[in-house]
């Protein structure tokens, strides 16, 4: 039982998935800049962290007029079926989606101070107060102050240059280090979305996604990407229709009828191989040999202790053919927990056989997350950013691994898919 309860409680059922807060987030913004006398708007918090869960939403405005009318015109948004608080310059209220929203309306010489601090987090500001006090200067929501004088506030770069900083992204303010690295000017430059240029795990009619392989590649090309993999389910995925030899190589003919007719874009046949449950791979290595792209998932056997599991992983990425392993943990945010596996064991073998790990980018899994992607970074081993896409539309969920990377401090050079085809191709060619 204590188990059980220590599982759902780590299943964060209490918090709302980075994505779906951004879709709540907004339109409430939206109704927002229509207010009479806004200025600036800005979302802090976790949000603006890109944590992969949120406990509740916190915007900060500027305003050229009466805060007050911003402020009802905030209480009078649609979905809002609680007002918490209404105050002169702040507000909360909670959402049909059971969210809780806070407002705050802070001087505009203050703006940067006060979302820097409500950014957070509160283990960040805790280390800038200290480096603050060191320097003979206060830091605040109010501003960076020597004496009674406030000497920044205006903006976040402001703030943190008075304190002798670079200016650190909000991703990786968790007092990680990222201060005395601010300090240096030794800040990593954090992958971009515009960086990546291809998607490593794309799903086809042929198992269960929703688009056709000549559909997905124009849908890939369309978002300016230069390389694509299909990597549709291998036959132990009964549920998804999953390939066997027979199909997968029924596929690969097809796959290169659709190359044929792309210029400037290369197209990769490729796999989802089940990792069995003793580590063997759900097609024999023939098979996998005549393909490109190679990635190794676990889908069933779950309940494997520790031990067993690792074992299972680590066997598949000894397998010569695999190039990625899937969603390394398994995890479904506020579904399903990790299965048991020492991450630690899994990325030192991954950096021992030159094997891929994914963030898979679907928002349900961003797996791996950013603390596995940090630790996978510091050994070298490379990392996918991969949706998982089972339809075109999915393509855009890139944007959701990329800021498990960037809380990762990953720059393009640790994404394998950011690095441009000549690159990627002699890496998949070593």
């Amino acid at each position: 039982l204590l188990k059980s309860i220590r599982e759902y409680r780590n299943l964060h059922v209490d918090r709302t998935p980075w994505a779906a807060a951004e879709h709540i987030l907004d339109p409430f913004l939206e109704h927002l800049r229509a207010a009479k006398g806004i200025d600036q708007l800005a979302p802090a918090g976790s949000f603006r962290r890109c944590r992969e869960t949120i406990g509740d939403l916190d915007i900060l405005a500027t305003v050229t007029g009466d805060p007050a009318a911003v402020i009802t015109h905030f209480v009078r948004y649609p979905r809002v079926v609680e007002v918490l608080a209404e105050g002169d310059t702040k507000a909360s209220v909670v959402l049909k989606e059971k969210l809780q929203v806070d407002l705050r309306v802070v001087e505009t010489d203050a703006f940067g101070a006060a979302l820097q601090y409500f950014t957070g987090s509160k283990e960040h500001n805790v280390a800038l107060r200290s480096r603050a006090k060191d320097g003979g200067l206060k830091v605040s929501e109010y501003g960076v102050f020597r004496g009674d004088s406030r000497i920044a506030g205006k903006s976040e770069e402001d703030v943190y240059a008075a304190l002798g900083l670079e200016w650190i992204p909000p991703e990786l303010r968790e007092n990680r280090g990222e201060i005395d690295a601010a300090a240096d000017h030794k800040l990593p430059k954090l992958v971009t979305l515009e960086d990546i240029k291809g998607d490593l795990h794309a799903h086809s009619t042929y198992t269960d996604g929703t688009a056709s392989i000549a559909e997905m590649a124009a849908a890939a090309r369309k978002r300016g990407y230069s390389y694509l993999a299909i990597t549709d389910h291998s036959k132990a995925v009964t549920i998804a229709h999953g390939l066997d030899a027979k199909r997968v190589r029924q596929q690969l003919e097809e796959i290169k009828a659709v190359r044929a007719t792309l210029k400037g874009f290369h197209l990769l046949s490729g796999i989802e191989v089940d990792i069995l449950g003793d580590g063997s791979l759900d097609l024999p290595d023939d098979v996998l040999a005549e393909l490109d792209w190679v990635v190794a998932s676990v889908h069933s056997k779950f309940d494997l202790d520790e031990a067993a599991m690792t074992k299972r992983i680590i066997r598949a990425l000894g397998n010569p053919h695999v190039n990625c392993i899937g969603h390394p943990t398994g995890r479904l945010i506020g579904q399903r927990g990790e299965y048991r596996v020492d991450l630690h064991a899994v990325i030192k073998a991954a950096a021992a056989h030159h094997t891929a790990l994914e963030i898979n980018a679907a928002p349900e899994r961003l797996d791996l997350n950013d603390h596995y992607a940090y630790l996978a970074r510091e050994a070298g081993v490379p990392l996918a950013i991969s949706t998982d896409a089972h339809h075109p539309a999915s393509f855009s969920d890139a944007r959701y691994g990329i800021n498990m990377a960037r809380r990762a401090w990953c720059t393009a050079r640790d994404i394998l898919n950011a690095w441009p085809w000549e690159t990627f191709s002699k890496w998949l060619h070593k």
